[in-house]
């Protein structure tokens, strides 16, 4: 949906709201192992998004952050603006 930016970080472990201890052991295959996708955007942006994928959430935790954002772009010298 043209987001800036989206990282997607799986955990190996988590403890759900259940109360129930989720792990990633060798013998067994979790589908339910913890999940943190981080979204980069201007709010207006990430609540389309969410509005669009609500139906695809089944159970989780959403939460929005105000964010100061320090610097955005590339490490290279000569796609700079200044």
């Amino acid at each position: 949906m043209g987001l800036a930016g989206a990282t997607v970080l799986r955990g190996p472990m988590g403890f759900g709201h259940g109360s129930h201890l989720h792990t990633a052991k060798i013998l067994q295959l979790s589908g339910d192992l913890p999940m943190v996708v981080e979204f980069v955007d201007a709010e207006p942006h990430i609540k389309a998004f969410l509005t669009a994928v609500d139906d695809m959430l089944h159970s989780g935790l959403v939460t929005l952050e105000k964010a100061t954002v320090i610097r955005y772009g590339t490490n290279d010298p000569s796609e700079s603006s200044t």
